[in-house]
């Protein structure tokens, strides 16, 4: 193949530099990797073989020039490996991990890259630089000196093929979640045994059965967590404990897909590593460069909520075992496939409101347009046009193009709803395109939701959870696009992992937002909007269930912990025992209330880049609901509001330590008690 031929080896001529995808082929990344590898080793060494003595401009500045071909292929590449992940494409994926793995390791290793830098940086005082420039080059010496740049030859050279097996185990391990959640997925016959579900998520099944080759039936595809959102309706118990018993099933059956050896070899490899790098853990490790600063921290926080979440499940429980020995012409046991269920029921009682008969409210369109796009319309000034024109990596991802308040450019937003046998479960954004005025690109983001499709000319209808969590992940496109950063290090969401999470969690709080909530929940037949006595009870509630929420999360982000806490030293030999053993060291072993995520279906953790560090959603959610309280105390959704909060928080980036930002926006540190009233814990 040509370079001529291959349109990822140079800059895109589509607006933002948009990926040419109608162009791009599998068969162009693998080369497109070698000669970007090629290209950023080259940057390095002529940085390197610079024989004056260090200075900003002749080592940080071409440092955040290099690697530019590389970060272009990667984003591109990873975009369509986590959404729209073919056979060729995980094949690429597999062959390509310990590629990547050896080249980062080779540029954040390199011992003379690291001698230029710790050079600037003992001398960091005197450089008379600007705080971002400042800032760059701590935050090099830091990450270099964490990733081992300081170790000895041998050293490196260990750690190098750690790095490189663990990559490819993490491949592994998302690979065979992949398989197996579309080898579970439950085919019913009638539509009687889904008696409870609407007809539009009648009809996504019917379709996925369709489109998975079934001649008849219904197919539910499972989420990427433990429960499904349908079994808050399904009549049927059997039906439930179908669906329920498929998701805690998978990766564990013994088949080729079974993710038990790889997670326990993932962990123990994380553990060496740590050790070589002069820690006691991977948890040690990572939360030694976050906002966290320990494990000890983020125990004594889980600790701190964990037993009145479990008290209150266990309150809730209780009333959901009333309410089957009350109703039941056969009581039974409440299980985790039921509660769900019953929760619907009491919640009914207590407060009148039926979730799944809201979701008519709820039309996907109208809350993207007039939910999402106004919320940050009327807060931030930006506005947003389809581009019919520019082409994403899939049929099904849509691309807008974003302006700044007065109607200059500001980047392109992509919206990848649907759910798809080739995409990863979950939801997430992820950049196509960093910001960065040094090399001078504007930003290209995309969210990935996996909402079921409905048949041709159907809406799609959407629960009150899939509305929260397009709000969610919008937070964190947000956070994408308004990061205004010099340089490329800090582009969009390079935070702290444990300060990532905040912005998306603020941005959920515009769903129930008075005007925000009566611009986009109006009934997709009628127009008419939801009742005001509902949206009250809805705000009612907001604690309800809480009990049950926080433990399960609470359970997950502890097994990380768990897992992640472990020395080079120990071992697991049983993957289902160290999970119970680790769930009542908490408290959080109510067989009614299963874990978020179970160890062979945790790809946060054992695929994805949250290891030890699941607990960043509660760690932010401190600062969120901090904020939330800010922003009721100064009159909510005002564009003084969103500019103040888009300048000292979304806009910095990770230019600048995020604590200090959020002193900066809040005037103070973060307070717990707003999160503590939030879930109902204080």
């Amino acid at each position: 193949m040509t370079d001529a031929a291959n349109p990822l080896l140079t800059p895109s001529a589509l607006p933002y530099a948009l990926p040419d995808y109608a162009a791009i082929r599998p068969e162009h990344y693998l080369p497109a990797f070698r000669a970007a590898f090629d290209e950023h080793r080259a940057e390095i060494a002529a940085i390197t073989r610079v024989r004056s003595m260090p200075t900003f401009g002749n080592t940080m500045v071409p440092l955040e020039q290099a690697g530019a071909m590389l970060e272009r292929v990667a984003h591109a590449f990873y975009t369509v490996s986590s959404a729209d992940a073919t056979t060729e494409i995980q094949e690429i994926d597999e062959q390509l991990a310990p590629l990547m793995a050896a080249h980062e390791d080779a540029i954040r290793l390199d011992a003379q890259l690291y001698w230029r830098v710790k050079t600037l940086h003992d001398q960091l005082d005197a450089l008379g630089l600007d705080a971002e420039s400042r800032y760059l080059v701590e935050r090099h010496f830091r990450e270099m000196t964490h990733a081992g740049a300081g170790l000895d030859d041998d050293a490196k050279a260990r750690l190098t093929a750690l790095n490189q097996k663990i990559s490819t185990l993490t491949t592994t391990f998302e690979k065979n979640l992949l398989a197996d959640t579309n080898d579970l997925a439950v085919h019913f016959e009638t539509a009687d045994e889904l008696d409870g579900l609407a007809a539009g998520e009648l009809s996504a099944a019917a379709r996925a059965a369709t489109d998975r080759g079934h001649d008849s039936g219904f197919l539910i595809t499972l989420p990427l967590f433990t429960g499904h959102p349908y079994l808050a309706s399904l009549t049927n118990r059997e039906s439930r404990r179908r669906i329920m018993e498929a998701s805690r099933s998978r990766a564990v059956r013994g088949t080729a897909n079974d993710n038990r050896t790889v997670l326990t070899e993932i962990a123990a490899l994380r553990a060496e590593r740590a050790a070589l790098l002069g820690h006691d853990s991977h948890a040690a490790y990572v939360t030694a460069d976050e906002t966290a600063g320990s494990p000890d921290a983020v125990a004594d926080l889980l600790k701190r909520l964990a037993p009145a979440a479990a008290s209150n499940a266990r309150a809730e429980q209780a009333a959901l075992q009333a309410i089957i020995d009350e109703t039941e012409a056969e009581p039974f046991a409440l299980e985790a496939h039921d509660w769900a269920f019953y929760t619907e029921k009491v919640r009914a009682a207590q407060y009148d409101i039926d979730t799944a008969a809201l979701r008519p409210w709820f039309e996907a369109e109208r809350v993207l347009q007039d939910g999402v796009f106004f919320a940050a319309t009327q807060l931030y000034g930006v506005t947003f046009a389809e581009r019919s024109d520019l082409v994403a990596y899939h049929p099904g991802a849509r691309v807008f193009e974003v302006f700044n308040p007065g109607g200059s450019a500001l980047g392109l937003y992509v919206l990848d709803l649907y759910t798809r046998d080739a995409k990863r479960g979950g939801a997430w954004m992820n950049p196509i395109v960093s910001q960065s005025a040094l090399r001078g690109t504007a930003p290209v983001v995309v969210n990935n939701l996996n909402v079921a499709q409905p048949g041709d000319g159907e809406p799609t209808l959407l629960t009150l959870d899939e509305v929260t969590t397009l709000f969610h992940e919008f937070g964190h496109a947000l956070h994408g696009l308004f990061a205004t950063v010099n340089y490329p290090h800090f582009a969009g969401t390079n935070v702290f992992r444990d300060f990532v999470e905040f912005p998306s969690q603020v941005n959920e709080m515009w769903i129930l937002w008075a005007e925000v909530l009566d611009n986009y929940a109006r009934h997709f037949e009628t127009g008419e909007p939801l009742d005001a006595v509902i949206v009250e009870r809805l705000r009612a509630t907001e604690t309800f269930n809480q009990g049950h929420d926080t433990s399960e999360y609470l359970a997950a982000a502890w097994l990380d912990q768990a897992w992640h806490r472990l020395g080079a030293s120990d071992t697991v030999t049983d993957v289902a025992a160290f999970e119970a053993e680790a769930l009542a060291e908490i408290g959080l072993d109510n067989p009614a209330v299963p874990t978020r995520y179970s160890s062979t279906y945790f790809a946060h953790v054992f695929s994805g880049g949250y290891s030890a560090g699941y607990y960043s959603y509660i760690w932010s959610e401190v600062l969120d609901a901090d904020t939330v309280e800010w922003f009721r105390e100064n009159g909510g959704l005002t564009r003084e509001n969103g500019d103040r909060f888009r300048a000292r928080l979304l806009g910095v980036g990770g230019s600048k330590d995020p604590l200090e930002a959020y002193r900066d926006f809040r005037g103070r540190d973060a307070e717990i008690a707003p999160l503590l009233k939030r879930r109902g814990l204080g």
